[in-house]
Parts: structure tokens; C-alpha cells; sequence
């Protein structure tokens, strides 16, 4: 995956009033038109050649952790972190043993809505997920899975499909 190439605490945002982007330091509140110093440019340029859109599917599976523990399956999840990933990972293995795809297991298994569209969820572009989703999800190529993602909503496998 190509990251950023920013300081630690930058992160890149859009600006919805001058629609360019800008720098923005979580820990400050600093946020800057230019490349912070510190910036690795070359690093941000292989970052911003990246597609701008990407459409993926997931697998999230939530745990007692979660930004909201519950979901169109269970009205309260209870299960830990670790049981969660250790769900995931038996998910993980039938797909990449070929036994069911992430689409077929997404339908029934997954803790995101998206289910009923096999974890579709559409394109996307920077900044509408959350960190650790979206440098998954650019970071892949057409057709390939991520590893286990661990974000606010619980634990994912991401399939980027365009």
C-alpha cells in the first residue's frame, strides 16, 4: 500500500468550500494548504497517482467494541475483538480455499447493511471512510482482498472490485 508520505498526525482532507485539498494535523488542529515539513513528496506523489475512486465490497464482522455494536443481525453484539477476528478469519480461509466468495459470505455473515448487496458498497472517494478502510480499499488492485482491517466499526475484509 502506498501511504501519504505526510509527518505522523497529518492527514489529507478535502476542503467542501474551496473543493481542493489541504493538511490537516489531527493532534493540533493545525491545517495547512502546502505539503507540511516533513512531508516525503516523492511518497505523496505515487500517493495522489492513486486512483481518485474506488468501488469495494467488505466483510465486517462487529464486536462489543464497536462504534455501534449492533446490527441488522443482532440488536446487541457481544462478542469480543478477538472473537471477531477469529470469525473473520475462518471467513478469510473458505474464500481464499475457493469454498464461497466474499460476496456470498457478505450476504449472510456480514454486520454492515451492505449485506444485502453482498458487501457492495459502491465507489468512493477519499475521505468518505474511515482511515484504515480507505488506505485499504486504494491501497489494493481490481480483484484483490485485503488482510483483516480493524476500524471503528468492528474488523473487515475489503475486496476492491473497481
Amino acid at each position: 500500500m502506498v501511504a501519504t508520505g505526510l509527518p505522523s498526525g497529518w492527514v489529507i482532507k478535502m476542503s467542501r468550500s474551496h473543493n481542493r485539498e489541504y493538511y490537516y494535523n489531527q493532534s493540533t488542529k493545525e491545517s495547512v494548504w502546502e505539503p507540511p515539513a516533513g512531508t516525503d513528496l516523492e511518497q505523496l506523489n505515487k500517493y495522489h497517482n492513486q486512483p481518485t475512486k474506488v468501488r469495494a465490497s467488505h466483510l465486517l464482522v462487529k464486536h462489543s467494541g464497536s462504534r455501534r455494536p449492533a446490527s441488522w443481525k443482532s440488536e446487541h453484539i457481544t462478542r469480543s475483538k478477538q472473537e471477531a477476528i477469529d470469525i473473520l478469519k475462518q471467513h478469510q480461509q473458505r474464500i481464499l480455499n475457493g469454498e464461497a466468495t466474499l460476496e456470498q459470505i457478505a450476504t449472510t455473515e456480514s454486520d454492515c447493511s451492505s449485506a444485502k448487496r453482498g458487501g457492495d458498497l459502491g465507489f468512493f472517494e477519499r475521505g468518505q471512510m474511515q482511515p484504515a478502510f480507505e488506505e485499504a480499499a486504494f491501497g489494493l488492485d481490481v480483484g484483490e482482498m485485503s488482510d483483516i482491517v480493524e476500524t471503528d466499526s468492528g474488523v473487515h475484509l475489503v475486496l476492491r472490485t473497481a
